[in-house]
């Protein structure tokens, strides 16, 4: 129990009596994880948030967060969340670092230490020139940095950013990306939803993939693409008079192109290599092809 920062059990959610948005997911959240939670729309992604976050009634099942039931023990366990959502939430007339002290104050924070922790995330997101700006006076990229540090300001165990990077430039991405990594392997447990599945691939340590209102994957990006993605070694060579055997690698040859599927492109490529010196089959180039976690993503919600 120790171990596990969100713990879901037959989670169901039923709008008006007839929409299931949830059909009884179940899922453990690591502590300390980088966690992706990844769907198409109405998939669920944002309903689970909503009902971790005390923003939306579950219809049946449970969730802890760190051991404390979200609705039994509900104040205690949403200070112990930062929740960053995708549309903006905070008052565009206030100072942004009015804003940040605010939020602070809503789980608890004494004035005093409320201004000192706005003005630690202005630090932190590169806004302390912009303290006394009000929101309306801010770029669209500097609105989700604040966004974010809003998030932040109570110093929670476990941050939940609902598509923090929808909208921005690439150089905000990566900043944006840089520090969140950071803060997961300062201990902070992370929970991304992203449609960038290419961000989930390069952040998340572990991803459930959702679709329908069910968990339908969940495993390491790696494990997925190599379970369920299309990887390929292509090797041109000399043309050898007869076709060789190379088994027992699943492969097929096109004249001077020998095409390898597999797996673990990594693992087998040394050993495609040394069948290949074992017959005497001369090698002019090699290339590999791997398969993404946006590909296994789309294969997985398409069926």
């Amino acid at each position: 129990m120790n171990d596990i920062s969100i713990k879901i059990r037959e989670l169901q959610k039923v709008y008006d009596g007839q929409l299931e948005a949830l059909k009884g997911i179940n899922l453990d959240i690591p502590k300390g994880s980088f966690f992706g939670l990844l769907g198409p729309n109405g998939a669920g992604k944002t309903t689970t948030i909503g009902i971790m976050t005390g923003l939306v009634n579950l219809t049946s099942g449970y969730i802890e967060v760190m051991g404390y039931d979200v609705v039994k023990d509900y104040k205690k366990s949403r200070k112990l969340i930062g929740l960053s959502p995708q549309e903006l939430n905070f008052d565009v007339f206030f100072p942004i670092r009015d804003v940040l002290a605010l939020n602070a104050g809503y789980y608890g924070l004494p004035n005093k230490e409320a201004y000192e922790r706005a003005d630690v995330m202005l630090e932190q997101f590169g806004l302390t020139e912009k303290a006394k700006n009000t929101a309306r006076e801010l770029s669209g990229g500097m609105k989700r940095r604040v966004q974010i540090a809003k998030a932040l300001v109570h110093n929670p165990e476990i941050l939940i950013l609902d598509e923090p990077t929808a909208g921005v430039d690439i150089e905000l991405r990566h900043m944006l990306w840089d520090y969140l990594k950071q803060i997961n392997n300062d201990g902070k447990t992370i929970i991304l939803t992203t449609h960038y599945i290419e961000e989930a691939e390069a952040l998340c340590d572990e991803v459930a993939i959702i679709n329908n209102g069910k968990i339908i994957e969940q495993d390491a990006p790696k494990n997925l693409i190599n379970m369920l993605g299309n990887n390929n070694i292509i090797v041109r060579i000399n043309s050898p008079e007869q076709k060789p055997d190379l088994s027992p690698f699943n492969y097929k040859i096109d004249n001077d192109i020998i095409e390898f599927s597999t797996k673990d492109p990594d693992k087998d490529l040394p050993k495609i290599i040394s069948k290949l010196n074992e017959k005497a089959i001369e090698v002019l180039a090699i290339n590999t092809t791997k398969s993404s976690l946006e590909e296994v993503f789309v294969k997985l919600t398409n069926d």
